[in-house]
């Protein structure tokens, strides 16, 4: 390891993790908003180490990631579990590109997303081992809420109209199919390898409806309401009819509080370097308009 690296204990720590077989170089992996991640060559390949032990003001325990993320790979949708330890999780490393928004939103891939988002829905539960997670997004907007009371967040005065209109939306959504979710569909967690695109980030993985994830693909990836219906129709392999476009427009401005929400306990919680401020800000307006369209269609 660089000699300018030796102060940092984190680094010192992933340098020695005992499955290398000799001295390693770890090089931060950008873009991460939740953990801090490397990349670690030894002996000619290639791996990720994901650091980082449990969030419970986001709900995130690290026994559930890895199972899902251990189910996720038997399923053939993510890359596979090397090694893990308290703090540590040593995955694969798949030579691709990751997606972008813009990726997300091209129709040559709307294809190739519904059968990945189909195989997490289907596949990973028959893999899953252990405790069941559910993820519920009413639940999490709530207990956030708390949260962000007991820390004072400068956010406090919005609560209790944000809460009110989650229990609209959550009425919205009404009765649920119930698949195993990835829950955070962020383009960047999505990887093309030429040939297949993988999952990553299994941190939220948990039992809830279908509906999350088709909405929190769009949301996040700011597809344009048409490109949002068709990617439905897809996945469900019918026409969207009233009812369905009423509940998966509940739940696309529900996946877009929670992940305002998220932000917001981060902006107190979090000890990333991310303008967590502004991401708070962003996801706030996409679900203004989000809640207005649901207004609409309900009207």
């Amino acid at each position: 390891m660089q000699p300018d690296k030796l102060d940092d204990p984190l680094l010192r720590r992933v340098a020695t993790l005992d499955l290398w077989f000799g001295c390693v170089d770890p090089q931060p992996l950008p873009g991460g908003i939740t953990n801090k991640n490397y990349v670690v060559t030894d002996r000619g390949r290639k791996y990720v180490v994901r650091t980082g032990g449990d969030i419970l003001v986001h709900g995130v325990v690290r026994t559930s990631e890895l199972a899902a993320a251990r189910a996720a790979h038997e399923a053939g949708i993510a890359p596979a579990v090397i090694h893990a330890e308290p703090g540590f999780q040593v995955i694969e490393f798949i030579d691709g590109r990751t997606f972008t928004p813009e990726d997300v939103r091209k129709p040559e891939n709307l294809a190739r997303l519904v059968d990945l988002v189909r195989r997490c829905h289907h596949d990973v539960a028959r893999h899953l081992r252990g405790p069941a997670p559910m993820f519920w997004p009413f639940h999490v907007v709530r207990d956030y809420a708390h949260t962000l009371r007991d820390g004072g967040s400068r956010h406090i005065p919005k609560l209790s109209d944000l809460l009110a209109r989650a229990v609209n939306l959550e009425t919205g959504v009404g009765a649920i199919d119930v698949v195993f979710g990835h829950n955070d569909l962020l383009a960047a967690n999505i990887l093309d390898d030429g040939k297949n695109l993988w999952l990553l980030d299994w941190e939220y993985a948990g039992f809830n409806s279908p509906l999350f994830d088709l909405g929190g693909l769009a949301s996040n990836s700011e597809m344009p309401p048409a490109m949002a219906e068709a990617l439905i129709a897809s996945y469900f392999g019918r026409p969207v009819d009233e009812g369905l476009r009423r509940r998966a427009a509940a739940m696309t401005a529900a996946s877009l509080l929670r992940e305002t929400m998220w932000a917001m306990v981060s902006e107190i919680h979090s000890t990333v370097d991310f303008d967590y401020a502004a991401y708070t800000t962003e996801n706030l307006d996409r679900f203004e308009h989000a809640y207005a369209r649901y207004e609409e269609i309900s009207a």
